[in-house]
C-alpha cells in the first residue's frame, strides 16, 4: 500500500486520510484516479458499493482499467449498486430529491465499469442502496459522501476518506455480505459496532462506523445525543437537515445559547423538502423548526441548480458534522429517509481533523455568501450522453 494511503495524510504513521472536495476545486479525472489507486492495492479481495455511477469515458477509464487489472491478477471482485424502483406515486418527489431510476434487471446503470455480470448485484429494498465505499483486501477502506459521477467528483462539495483497519473493514464487509447474499438492503446493517483506535495527525483517533437501515434509528439517536452533549461547537456541512430527533436536539441547543452553532447546507434541496411538507399539519412543526434553525443559527445555503434528468448538477452534497472534536461523515444524510436506506455514518474523534473540517466549512460559508451558485462555467450546460459513447 502507498505510504500516503492514496489521499494525503497529516503524518506518515496515520491510518486515516481525509480529503474535502468543493465545486471547481478538483477535476473528476483526479478523483477517479484516486479510486483506481485504492483498487490497485487489492491482491485477494475487492468489494465495492456505489449508489450512482455516471462518468464520461475519460473519467471512467482509470477505474475500469484498475478493475480489469485486478481481475487479471486473480482478485475476487464483487460490486453492489442501487437498483431501486420508485413507485409511480413517489416518482415526482424522488426526482426532486436528485434520484434517478435504475434499469430493471440489467446492469446498464454501471456499464462504464465494464464488469461481468457474475461480479455484480443490483440491490433493492424499501429504501435506496445509498452507500459509496470500496474495501481492498479486508484492510483498506474508501468511504464518504461522493457518488461515482463527474458532477459529484468535480462540482459538488463532498468528504472522502481512506482508512486502514482490519476491524473497520470487517464491518463494511459484513454489511456488504448481507446485501450481496439477499439481493436487497432490507435487513442490512442490523448489527452493533464498537470504536476502534486509529491514528490521525500522529495521535489516537477513536473511530466508529454504523450502518442503516439496521441501525438507522440508532444513528439518528446517536447524532442527537452527541449534539445534546456538545460543550463548545456544532458545525454543519449537510445537504439536508430534517431529522426529527436532530431538529429537536438543535432547538434545545439554540434555546440554551451556550455554544457555537453554524454551518452550510443546500438551500435548493431544503426548499424542495419544505415544499413537499406544505399542507401537512403533522409536519408544520418541522417546517417551523427548520425556519428557526436557519434564522437563529448562522446557516448559509448554497443555491444549487434544481435537479433535472440529463443535466449537470452542483448540489452541496456533504453529510458532514463537527461536534466539539468529533467529525461525523459518510453517506448518511441527516434526514428521516436515511433511516430506511442502506447507508453508513463514520465518527472520528480527532481535534486535528475537527479543526481541518471546521476550516473547510468556514471556507464554504464565505464562498456561498459571495457566490451562492458557485462559479463553474458549466452550470447551465447539458451533460454529454455518456451512455451512448
Amino acid at each position: 500500500m502507498t505510504s500516503d494511503m492514496v489521499l494525503a495524510t497529516a503524518n506518515p504513521a496515520d491510518t486515516i486520510a481525509v480529503r474535502f472536495l468543493e465545486q471547481g476545486g478538483q477535476p473528476a479525472l483526479e478523483i477517479a484516479s484516486l479510486i483506481a489507486e485504492v483498487i490497485d492495492q487489492a491482491r485477494q479481495t475487492l468489494i465495492l458499493a456505489a449508489y450512482d455511477v455516471r462518468m464520461v469515458p475519460e473519467t471512467a477509464a482509470p477505474i475500469r482499467t484498475a478493475l480489469a487489472n485486478a481481475r487479471q491478477r486473480g482478485v475476487n471482485v464483487r460490486m453492489v449498486y442501487d437498483d431501486s424502483q420508485a413507485k409511480p406515486q413517489d416518482r415526482a418527489g424522488f426526482a426532486r430529491n436528485g434520484g434517478d431510476f435504475a434499469d430493471t434487471e440489467t446492469h446498464e446503470r454501471i456499464k462504464e465499469l465494464d464488469l461481468p455480470a457474475e461480479c455484480l448485484r443490483g440491490i433493492q429494498g424499501q429504501g435506496l442502496m445509498h452507500q459509496k465505499f470500496v474495501v481492498a483486501d479486508s484492510r483498506l477502506i474508501w468511504n464518504g459522501s461522493m457518488n461515482w459521477t463527474d458532477d459529484s467528483m468535480s462540482r459538488m462539495e463532498n468528504t472522502i476518506a481512506t482508512v486502514q483497519s482490519e476491524a473497520i473493514a470487517a464491518l463494511f464487509q459484513r454489511d456488504f455480505e448481507q446485501m450481496w447474499q439477499q439481493g436487497n438492503s432490507i435487513n442490512s446493517g442490523a448489527f452493533r459496532t464498537s470504536p476502534v483506535e486509529l491514528i490521525y495527525d500522529g495521535k489516537t483517533a477513536l473511530t466508529d462506523v454504523d450502518f442503516s437501515p439496521g441501525q438507522g434509528e440508532y444513528i439518528n439517536d446517536m447524532v442527537a445525543r452527541r449534539i445534546a452533549r456538545a460543550q463548545r461547537r456544532i458545525v454543519f456541512c449537510s445537504m439536508l437537515i430534517n431529522s426529527s430527533r436532530l431538529l429537536n436536539a438543535l432547538l434545545t441547543v439554540l434555546d440554551q445559547q451556550k455554544i457555537e452553532l453554524w454551518g452550510v447546507y443546500d438551500r435548493t434541496q431544503m426548499n424542495g423538502v419544505l415544499d413537499q411538507w406544505q399542507g401537512q399539519p403533522q409536519l408544520q412543526w418541522k417546517i417551523d423548526a427548520i425556519h428557526t434553525l436557519m434564522r437563529r443559527a448562522e446557516m448559509v445555503g448554497k443555491q444549487s441548480l434544481p435537479y433535472r434528468p440529463g443535466r449537470s448538477h452542483n448540489f452541496m452534497h456533504n453529510k458532514l458534522l463537527v461536534i466539539d472534536d468529533t467529525v461525523v461523515f459518510g453517506s448518511y444524510n441527516l434526514s428521516h429517509s436515511a433511516e430506511g436506506n442502506s447507508e453508513n455514518m463514520m465518527a472520528i474523534e480527532s481535534p486535528a481533523l475537527a479543526e481541518r473540517a471546521v476550516a473547510y466549512v468556514s471556507h464554504l460559508r464565505d464562498r456561498f455568501l459571495a457566490e451562492p451558485h458557485g462559479s463553474d462555467e458549466h452550470d447551465h450546460h447539458v451533460m454529454p450522453d455518456y451512455r451512448q459513447s
